[in-house]
């Protein structure tokens, strides 16, 4: 699955979020997604067949290994499963909604094997703040530092 693209969307006062169809579509239209804690203050949404290839990256590191036990713990007593609706609609839990700052104004975003959601103004920040830098990590992203 190759999750692209930027989608500005817009919370419900409920907290619910419409996924665009095309999103969906990639996606297989799940009935469900699991919302998990992510790096930058923003939420990763994945399918239950991209959280258990992520899960298999994380048993790659040792039980013995600390920094792993604390990670694996806070990520996954923090992920919830959300069902999607009829509609592609599903309810952003408020504990995670607070974990990111979301307000009404939100950003979808595909990072390849999953979608990050950003509250609007961070995400715009965030923008700002490392598109300068696209030429020097794409470098080292490439030479796999």
């Amino acid at each position: 699955m190759l999750l692209t693209g930027t989608h500005e969307r817009t919370l419900d006062d409920k907290k619910r979020l419409a996924l665009p169809r095309k999103v969906r579509d990639v996606m297989q239209n799940p009935d469900m997604v699991f919302v998990t804690p992510g790096p930058d203050k923003c939420l990763w949404l994945y399918t239950q067949s991209g959280l258990e290839a992520l899960a298999e990256r994380m048993d790659a590191v040792p039980a013995t290994d600390g920094e792993g036990r604390v990670f694996r713990r806070l990520y996954f007593a923090q992920t919830e499963s959300v069902e999607i609706d009829k509609a592609g609609r599903m309810l952003i839990p408020e504990r995670l909604a607070q974990f990111a700052s979301l307000d009404r104004e939100v950003v979808l975003i595909g990072v390849r094997d999953h979608l990050e959601l950003w509250d609007f103004t961070r995400w715009k920040q965030y923008l700002a703040e490392n598109s300068p830098r696209f030429d020097s990590v794409a470098e080292g992203a490439f030479q796999g530092k």
